[in-house]
């Protein structure tokens, strides 16, 4: 496929490589003029020019260079449709979500692929395809600022979001039931560039998504999830109004595409860190063929211990892919791999048994999570807590205080996620109360077990939902979008 027209730019540069396009477009109508023909509809356009320009931003949550070339979610996903159209992608890049939509409702390009929410206001000025991805919003704070437990807990904060977003629709509709929430709306920004300013101090707090969060947790560590908006955003792809033929090829293809989104969502918004997302592939595979027979049983302990069964089933699967016979050369086994000890003091007589392997490992884990200081807040809490279903409680008690040691948080999860390799090393390991202990393994634990349920939950967004059967897996996110 042909590269790119350029790696930089906003609005002036796509006006300016626009005009090639416009002429040729014309020159397709005006040779049709003679047969009374209808002005050509995109597809047509894309065919006739040989290529299928879209517009993008330059921004790691949609196109960029990487190391090897352009690279970016919505620049994989908008080179294989051009290619299943039989031609070449363009890239435009545009420097405002407003512009990439400017540019589709004027022509100047036949898509806007850039990691768009559908919202009401720009629905009035374009068309969307059908959602490929939703995504949670969350207030974002600095760590080492009071945390907000709630839209009425705001108080003086400062709150900043994108004018004209899904953001700034959602605590629009929070403001409705809470009226002392105030936030600004602030135009010519993007999402990124809001977190940027809660990180340096301009904003107390923005709202972001998952995606959006996930790709700035490797360089603002000090950001934190304070809680969840209500509802989801769903992303798009803006298509020109009142071409029904394009809509239905372009939803066409992201049905297609449903079985890939794990992996390719996984590759670009989990952190480099954490994940290995060519792991994922396998993972929906097993979410389709081994998952349905254990649902049942990660729902109910996830009912009885008060706990999301996604969590208990991204154990499950860093533990044994969920295979109920899985036995380990040291002899754990079962689903969750539990030692004898520990099914044995969870009161667990068969551990080959998944219902008894899977609620024993629910009732550690909440043994673990109650452990934790009340004062620690979620999603550190959790993190915390898999880090000592892992190693023991004992050893992140000791990683806990060697944090604090280094004149770090030890309630933040970041923080001691980087102290854990540290208990392996002995001039750290003899200063502390449980000695020598394999922290790297436990650091890994967490990342792994993360990295699965972020791909848990793109497939299955609801906690009391089951995840989607075998036969409609591939359009499951798309299918609860509609």
């Amino acid at each position: 496929m042909a590269g790119p027209t350029g790696t930089q730019g906003g609005a002036q540069q796509g006006a300016f490589r626009a005009w090639p396009f416009r002429l040729a477009v014309a020159a397709v109508a005006v040779g049709l003029l003679g047969t009374c023909a209808p002005r050509p509809g995109v597809l047509e356009q894309v065919r006739v020019l040989g290529e299928l320009r879209v517009a993008t931003r330059n921004n790691p949550a949609a196109y960029y260079l990487g190391a090897t070339g352009p690279d970016g979610l919505e620049y994989q996903l908008a080179s294989r449709f051009a290619a299943a159209l039989g031609v070449h992608a363009r890239f435009l890049p545009f420097d405002s979500p407003a512009a990439v939509l400017d540019a589709v409702a004027s022509g100047r390009a036949h898509i806007g692929a850039a990691g768009l929410a559908i919202t009401p206001e720009w629905q009035r000025r374009v068309a969307f395809s059908r959602p490929y991805q939703q995504q949670k919003l969350h207030l974002i704070h600095r760590r080492d600022h009071p945390r907000p437990t709630g839209p009425d807990d705001m108080g003086e904060r400062s709150l900043g979001v994108v004018a004209g977003s899904a953001h700034a629709q959602a605590l629009a509709d929070v403001a409705h039931a809470t009226p002392e929430l105030s936030f600004r709306s602030i135009a010519g920004a993007d999402t990124l560039d809001l977190l940027d300013r809660v990180w340096n101090g301009e904003l107390d707090t923005t709202v972001a998504d998952t995606n959006e969060f996930s790709l700035t947790r490797n360089y603002h560590p000090e950001l934190r999830i304070a809680f969840n908006l209500p509802g989801f955003e769903y992303l798009a792809w803006a298509l020109p109004d009142g071409d029904p033929a394009l809509k239905a090829r372009v939803d066409e293809f992201f049905l297609a595409t449903q079985p890939d989104m794990p992996a390719l969502i996984a590759r670009y918004y989990a952190p480099a860190d954490r994940y290995d997302y060519d792991s994922a592939r396998t993972l929906v595979r097993h979410v389709q063929d081994r998952l349905p027979a254990l649902q049942d049983f990660f729902r109910a302990a996830a009912r009885e211990f008060d706990e999301d069964w996604r969590v208990l089933a991204a154990i499950g699967y860093q533990e044994s892919k969920w295979d109920p016979e899985a036995v380990s050369p040291t002899g754990v086994r079962g689903v969750m791999m539990l030692t004898a000890e520990t099914a044995s003091a969870m009161g667990i007589a068969d551990r080959a048994n998944a219902a008894q392997s899977i609620r024993g490992g629910a009732l550690y884990l909440q043994q673990m999570r109650d452990t934790i200081p009340e004062r620690v807040p979620e999603p550190d809490r959790t993190w915390l807590a898999l880090a000592a279903y892992n190693i023991g409680y004992g050893h992140l008690e000791d990683a806990r205080v060697l944090t604090q040691t280094l004149g770090k948080d030890p309630d933040s999860w970041q923080d001691v996620r980087e102290s854990l390799p540290l208990l392996s090393q002995e001039r750290f390991y003899i200063t502390l109360k449980r000695g020598y202990a394999r922290g790297w393994e436990a650091a890994r634990f967490v990342d792994h077990v993360r990295g699965y349920l972020d791909v848990l939950d793109w497939v299955s967004p609801d906690p009391a939902a089951p995840p989607p059967a075998a036969a409609n897996a591939a359009g499951a996110a798309a299918a609860v979008a509609d």
